[in-house]
């Protein structure tokens, strides 16, 4: 291998240190307007008027638009949520009316002085208010204020309680926390004379955004264009549409112009989705020997007012509730409430840490009252390579226990286990494993992706993916599969920006699914590719196509080892053929997967992710301050493409769980978020970053591009679970909500003492 398996810096990271990418921000179109939204007032309320006469007479305004003045399609999972409300608001964040002018500073004037009234309603601020008797009903349609539920189980439940030795049960409460990307959301909507739009966005599903806007807007999804900007951070924030988007494109339909409509931080704190709050009723089971026997399962979702990606978040909770380590029985129920808080979304992990919070807590528990070690006894119950779970998820390669192995002995688990001294200063370590899909999900259709490649005259690879860069360092890894597949240096290949236009078809980026999926594709086109060039070759030097190669961009004789040609000659000598030619290939893979049945049973992904993490903390008792000492990570990575880019996202997604399980919490009081400014929202940082060891178990995947597995999302997933296992180590206390603040801690170690 080449360049599979090295250590390469993203392709763009001197256009991105140079400040020269050109995110939504800095996108400026001629005539282009500035759009701006005003929100609501209340979480819950009849809108009795809207005044926006100030607003258009104010100068510089060009468009001012209500629920009136739109075709107010309704849209999202629950089709329960409209670019614009006209009667009723149901929580902070809707939408009342929007305004384009000619500076943005115009445009959020003129929102301010837009006059509503209202006639305030009774409102619920948690699930439990909503279930109650008598609670307001959010939605006629859904009487019992619960949209959606899912039932899964395997297995006999009562048989596998009855032949349990022990039993552990408790209640895990999960709270708010937001995506906080350094770019905040933003779109640019311009119409062309004929009518047709190109929107500039942000998205991370350009081809389904452009059929669901379509939709929402009332135009042929053929009248519109989706050019995907820069994205400044992901992590699922932008894998739905959301109001705002087909707000701007009625502001540039009614004001003729094109308009940008950009989030300011505060903005992005309100109006921005969220994880998924969740609480977690669980008990579960096991013998003497440390086999487990069942898990019952009522998880209860917070909905919030509307409906987005996060009420789906049980799709993947069932998972590592039914086949993370063996369980011979398994009954899940998830619940979905609405109430008047703000909707959450998808976020990276995607309801995984959560669950994954709740199951860890109750190995642990169960490992105490077996007197086994918590590392012990999940090897005991970890699957192997070949093993079909009750879900129905193949595990055709598996490294889980390679994986804990690996962090018992590189942590010093054994040395430091139950130690933690006997100063205001305790230390403890805690461990948690992980599953999540790696090969994609297939939550559609299809969970495939297109690619075109074409070779230009100078021997360039110019590779155009269906799947999108979020700054996760993908392009980089499509780049070194298309040089590792053809034999080209990695500097002759370009990987080129999504336009629906331009590109095939992908479903996005989600369920760390790109470099799977789309690396397939890509070697599927690059293979090809390499093909035709070696035939085109083989007639220009005389030489038979079996004795010939491409290395390091040059054509070699295998037999003499010496170069007789260049890619880029043989590609220009093909036009001056009496019947020229062009290198162009095209390809689309589809992943071996299968959708799940009514019974929320299938084999989803085409391969699975695991992994195992040991956190070390020093929890000063005194005070109730939490350090993250040092990290452990041991991740069944398949096969490392890029090491520095993997290592990064193993390190971000540390970090990213760090400040879900210490700092990190979107305060949310009736409704009302309570902390949209980052002053006030306690991101981990640098200091903060504690030592990372980090190893890849590479045992490859056989239907991995060279092996590999996805690991986007992985790395952030056992670790607010191994720091509190850690912060029960030192301190004999199991907290069972997060974030592990100062004020949370002390309370805690008061209840006890």
């Amino acid at each position: 291998m080449s360049v599979i398996g090295a250590r390469v810096p993203k392709l763009d990271a001197p256009e991105r240190a140079g400040g020269r990418i050109r995110y939504v921000h800095d996108i400026v179109v001629p005539g282009m307007l500035h759009g701006a939204i005003r929100r609501s007032d209340r979480v819950h309320a009849r809108i009795l008027s809207i005044d926006v006469s100030a607003a258009r007479a104010l100068p510089g305004v060009r468009a001012v638009i209500t629920a009136n003045d739109i075709e107010n399609r309704p849209f999202g999972h629950g089709r329960d949520n409209t670019p614009l409300k006209g009667d009723r608001v149901l929580c902070s964040r809707d939408e009342i009316a929007a305004v384009a002018a000619d500076t943005e500073a115009i445009a959020r004037e003129a929102c301010r002085l837009i006059r509503v009234e209202y006639e305030d309603l009774a409102a619920v601020f948690s699930p439990e208010e909503a279930l109650a008797p008598g609670a307001p009903v959010l939605y006629s349609h859904v009487p019992d204020n619960q949209p959606f539920h899912y039932d899964y189980a395997h297995g006999d439940l009562e048989a596998a309680v009855a032949e349990s030795d022990e039993i552990v049960s408790d209640t895990y409460r999960l709270h708010y926390v937001t995506h906080c990307c350094m770019g905040t959301s933003g779109i640019v909507a311009d119409f062309s004379a004929a009518g047709a739009l190109t929107v500039h966005s942000s998205t991370q599903v350009p081809h389904m955004y452009r059929r669901d806007l379509a939709a929402i807007v009332g135009l042929p999804p053929e009248k519109v264009r989706v050019v995907q900007a820069t994205i400044g951070g992901g992590f699922g924030s932008k894998l739905d549409i959301y109001p705002f988007e087909p707000i701007c494109v009625w502001l540039a339909r009614r004001s003729g112009r094109p308009v940008r409509l950009l989030f300011d931080r505060e903005e992005e704190f309100v109006g921005s989705p969220t994880r998924q709050p969740a609480i977690f009723h669980m008990r579960s089971g096991a013998r003497r020997d440390g086999t487990f026997t069942f898990r019952d399962v009522r998880i209860v979702l917070d909905n919030g007012g509307h409906t987005s990606w996060g009420a789906t978040t049980p799709f993947v909770m069932m998972q590592t509730f039914s086949s993370l380590y063996r369980c011979k029985a398994v009954k899940v129920r998830a619940d979905v409430v609405y109430t008047n808080n703000p909707y959450a979304g998808s976020f990276r992990g995607y309801g995984n840490p959560q669950a994954t919070f709740a199951l860890e807590a109750q190995v642990d528990a169960l490992a105490a009252r077996l007197g086994i070690d918590p590392i012990d006894l999940r090897l005991r119950n970890v699957q192997e390579p070949g093993e079909v779970t009750g879900q129905g998820m193949r595990f055709h390669s598996i490294a889980h226990k390679e994986c804990l192995e690996t962090v018992r002995e590189r942590s010093s688990w054994t040395m430091k286990r139950g130690r933690p001294g006997e100063a205001h200063l305790r230390r403890g370590v805690g461990v948690a494993s992980l599953l999540h899909v790696g090969g994609g999900a297939k939550m559609y259709r299809t969970d495939g992706c297109g690619t075109t490649l074409k070779l230009d005259d100078f021997g360039i690879v110019h590779v155009t993916s269906g799947s999108s860069e979020i700054g996760q360092g993908s392009d980089t890894v499509l780049a070194q599969c298309a040089a590792e597949a053809m034999g080209v240096r990695l500097e002759h290949v370009r990987v080129h920006r999504v336009d629906t236009d331009l590109g095939p078809w992908d479903v996005g980026v989600h369920a760390s699914r790109t470099t799977f999926i789309a690396g397939n594709s890509v070697l599927m086109a690059a293979r090809e590719a390499k093909k035709k060039l070696l035939g085109a070759a083989s007639a220009q030097v005389r030489r038979p196509v079996e004795r010939l190669d491409v290395t390091d961009s040059e054509i070699v004789d295998l037999e003499t080892g010496q170069a007789v040609s260049t890619v880029g000659k043989v590609v220009r000598a093909l036009h001056f053929r009496e019947r020229g030619d062009v290198i162009m290939t095209s390809a689309y893979y589809e992943p071996p997967s299968q959708a799940q049945d009514e019974g929320y049973k299938g084999d989803v992904s085409a391969t699975y992710a695991f992994g195992a993490q040991v956190a070390e903390v020093e929890v000063d008792v005194e005070t109730g301050v939490v350090r993250l000492v040092r990290l452990t990570a041991a991740h069944d990575v398949g096969r490392a493409i890029n090491r520095l880019g993997i290592e990064g996202q193993i390190e971000g997604g540390i970090a990213m769980g760090a400040g879900y399980a210490l700092t990190e919490e979107l305060k949310v009081s009736r409704g009302v978020v309570e902390n949209p400014r980052f002053r006030d929202y306690h991101l981990v940082t640098a200091p903060e970053i504690p030592e990372i060891d980090v190893t890849f178990v590479e045992q490859g995947d056989r239907e991995g591009p060279f092996g590999a597995k996805g690991v986007g999302e992985a790395p952030l997933i056992p670790v607010a679970a191994a720091i509190a296992a850690a912060v029960e180590d030192a301190t004999g206390v199991r907290f069972t909500s997060l974030p592990l603040t100062p004020e949370r801690v002390l309370a805690g170690l008061r209840e006890r003492s």
